[in-house]
């Protein structure tokens, strides 16, 4: 291609050729120029318009920013209702944990008087009206405080239930001799080596020597050594000055100092020391004065019995409790 430019001052001409690759670029420049000048007339055109409160441009702004607030505010109500219905599925479940709280706390023997409460809504929030950003975040704060309230809560039960569980295996109601009858009993009686009348500090189960000797109680060894009178000798700290004896054994299979759990064996039956025959001499002492070691095995009997009518399985737990107390 050829272009001939003619200047009439001077009476010259000027002569361009243009190749296709030439002409594409030139045609192509031409294009963007053109298309960036129109982009910036429209936008500094629309821009005044708008400035200026034109008739047509005034109307097609508002129609444009109507329709993007319309959008953003159909998006945050999905979101908003969403979360809402969330925090109403919470709501319900805090009311569930609330009575599951109570019968927790009556077992751990706390009134569930003091434990808070939610305002007792629950259920679904979306109701007859959309909750605002505001109500909805109030609403989340209240279950925060709420739930960092039944957090506290819980950890004090759950301290509490424990103490009562350690407590209730620290008090020596396992039969200390199992599948055995007790013979002679706590009280007075005609001692056998003098024939005088002499008080009987403990409960004796009459067993062959090597029967294995139980802890009644979980504790602390405090003495396992050899007495002239109670022969090879246990004795188990279960805290609060609570201590059980076991004499006349064969053989003593713990140390003193040594942890030993409910039900666990600890010694062997045998006849050392002052006795007449193969037994177990069983002794339960609460702040050095001896006490009946039968009501102590009874009162682990009765657990037993209401175990076996509360459930099915228990009568299983209550007959093994029996048998081993001797009944």
């Amino acid at each position: 291609m050829q272009l001939i430019i003619t200047d009439a001052r001077s009476a010259r001409t000027h002569s361009i050729r243009l190749s296709g690759l030439r002409l594409v670029g030139v045609i192509t420049s031409l294009l963007v120029v053109m298309f960036l000048g129109s982009a910036l007339l429209y936008h500094w055109v629309f821009l005044k318009g708008a400035r200026e409160g034109w008739p047509v441009f005034g109307a097609l702004v508002k129609l444009v920013v109507k329709d993007e607030f319309d959008e953003r505010d159909r998006f945050m109500r999905a979101n908003l209702d969403a979360m809402a219905k969330r925090v109403g599925e919470m709501q319900a479940r805090m009311v569930q944990l609330e009575s599951l709280g109570d019968r927790v706390m009556g077992l751990a023997g706390m009134s569930p008087a003091d434990l808070p409460k939610s305002d007792g809504r629950g259920g679904v929030l979306v109701g007859a009206r959309n909750l605002s950003l505001e109500e909805l975040q109030a609403t989340l704060d209240d279950l925060e405080k709420i739930t960092a309230q039944r957090v506290d809560w819980m950890t004090v039960m759950e301290s509490r239930l424990f103490d009562q569980h350690i407590r209730k295996k620290m008090i020596p109601t396992h039969a200390p001799v199992t599948g055995r009858p007790a013979g002679s009993a706590f009280g007075w009686r005609l001692d056998p080596f003098t024939g005088q009348s002499a008080l009987h500090t403990g409960l004796d189960f009459q067993a062959d020597t090597g029967t294995p000797i139980l802890a009644a109680a979980g504790g602390v060894v405090i003495a396992s050594e050899f007495h002239p009178a109670y022969g090879n000798m246990v004795e188990v700290d279960h805290g609060n000055q609570l201590v059980t004896r076991y004499a006349h054994a064969s053989r003593v299979l713990v140390k003193q100092g040594d942890l030993v759990k409910r039900g666990q064996k600890i010694a062997e039956v045998g006849t050392t020391g002052r006795s007449t025959g193969p037994h177990l001499h069983f002794e339960v002492l609460v702040q050095g004065v001896f006490q009946d070691p039968q009501k102590f095995l009874s009162a682990g009997a009765a657990k037993a019995d209401a175990l076996a009518a509360a459930t099915p399985a228990g009568a299983v737990v209550a007959q093994q409790s029996r048998t081993a107390a001797g009944r």
